[in-house]
C-alpha cells in the first residue's frame, strides 16, 4: 500500500486533480541505453543522465506523429540503471534509461492496454536533440565536420560508431514497430501483479515446494532401498547414509546408477529375514545371486 501511494503521488504531480490507482494504468519501459544501435549511434553516460532529467513528464505518442490527438501516455518517473551482467559491444557495462509511465483508463484505450499487456505494443523510440556526435575513430564532431569515417565499418580493428552527447532538448517518445535501439520498449506492467495475484502465486509456490519435498522423500527411500540390496558391506551402508543429504538431482543420478547395476547383475530379490541385520536404514530387502 505504501508503494502504491508513492507511485500515485508521483503520477499526481502531472494531473489537474488527484487520480486514484483504479483510474490509471501504469507500466515500465526502457527508453534507450548505451549500446550501439541500428543506426550506429549510442548515448554516453552523461547523455543518459541528462535524458533522465528531461524525460520526466514527457508525453508518449505513436510513430513520432506529433498531433495532440495522438497522445497516449505520460512519463512520471525515470532512472538510469546499470546491468550487473551484460556489457556493450565496446566492453562497457550496459546502462539504460528506465521510465515509469501512466495513462488514464478509458473505453477508448482499453484495446491499447490489452495490447501492451499482451506484448503487442512494446517497442518504443525517443526523439531528442544533441549538441555533439563524436566519431569513435577520430573524435570529430560529426555535426560540425564530415570526417569521412563510415558507421559500422571497422578501421584498424575498431568499429566506427557515433557517441551522442550534450543533450539540448527532448520532444517525445513513441510506440513504433522497429526502434533504432534494440533494447527499447515496454518491460512489464508497472507495479507487478495485484495483491490477489501475488497471494495466488505464493500459494502455488508453496504447493510446489511441498510436492517437491514429497518427491524428494520418495526418491530418497528408493535409493536407500537399492543401497540395502547391495548387502551388508560398509560401502553400501555409507552410500545409504550419504543419500540422506543429497538433493533431488543427485538422488536421481544415484538411483539410476544403482538400478543400472541391478539390471546388469541380474540379481534376484528376496524378503529380508527379520532376524538378520539390516543392510541399511529403512532397507527391507537384501540380495542374493
Amino acid at each position: 500500500m505504501a508503494e502504491q501511494n508513492t507511485l500515485m503521488d508521483a503520477v499526481n504531480r502531472f494531473t489537474r486533480r488527484p487520480l486514484t490507482a483504479d483510474e490509471v494504468y501504469l507500466f515500465d519501459l526502457i527508453l534507450c541505453d548505451n549500446e550501439i544501435d541500428r543506426d550506429g549511434d549510442c548515448f554516453s553516460d552523461a547523455a543518459l543522465t541528462e535524458l533522465a532529467k528531461r524525460f520526466t513528464g514527457v508525453t508518449g505518442i505513436f510513430d513520432h506523429d506529433a498531433r495532440s490527438g495522438n497522445q497516449a501516455a505520460r512519463i512520471f518517473r525515470t532512472e538510469v540503471c546499470t546491468d550487473p551482467v551484460r556489457t556493450t559491444r565496446t566492453g562497457k557495462p550496459v546502462r539504460f534509461l528506465r521510465a515509469n509511465a501512466y495513462m488514464v483508463r478509458t473505453d477508448g484505450n482499453a484495446d491499447l492496454i490489452r495490447e501492451i499487456d499482451a506484448g503487442i505494443k512494446k517497442e518504443v523510440s525517443i526523439s531528442c536533440a544533441v549538441g555533439r556526435q563524436t566519431c569513435s575513430i577520430c573524435g570529430a564532431n560529426r555535426l560540425k565536420q564530415n570526417c569521412g569515417h563510415c558507421k559500422g565499418k571497422t578501421y584498424a580493428g575498431t568499429v566506427c560508431y557515433t557517441t551522442l552527447d550534450d543533450i539540448t532538448d527532448v520532444y517525445e517518445w513513441s510506440f513504433v514497430a522497429v526502434p533504432a535501439q534494440r533494447g527499447a520498449g515496454v518491460t512489464k506492467k508497472m507495479g507487478g501483479a495485484a495483491d490477489g495475484e501475488k497471494a495466488a502465486m505464493r500459494r502455488e509456490l508453496l504447493e510446489m515446494s511441498v510436492l517437491l519435498d514429497d518427491l524428494t522423500d520418495d526418491l530418497r527411500r528408493d535409493v536407500v532401498r537399492l543401497c540395502g540390496q547391495q548387502g551388508d558391506s560398509a560401502c553400501a551402508k555409507a552410500l545409504a547414509r550419504t543419500a540422506m543429504h543429497l538433493d533431488i538431482r543427485e538422488l536421481r543420478a544415484l538411483r539410476d546408477s544403482l538400478s543400472a547395476e541391478r539390471r546388469a547383475s541380474g540379481a534376484q530379490l528376496m524378503p529380508q529375514n527379520s532376524t538378520e541385520p539390516s543392510g541399511a536404514e529403512n532397507g527391507s530387502f537384501r540380495t542374493r545371486s
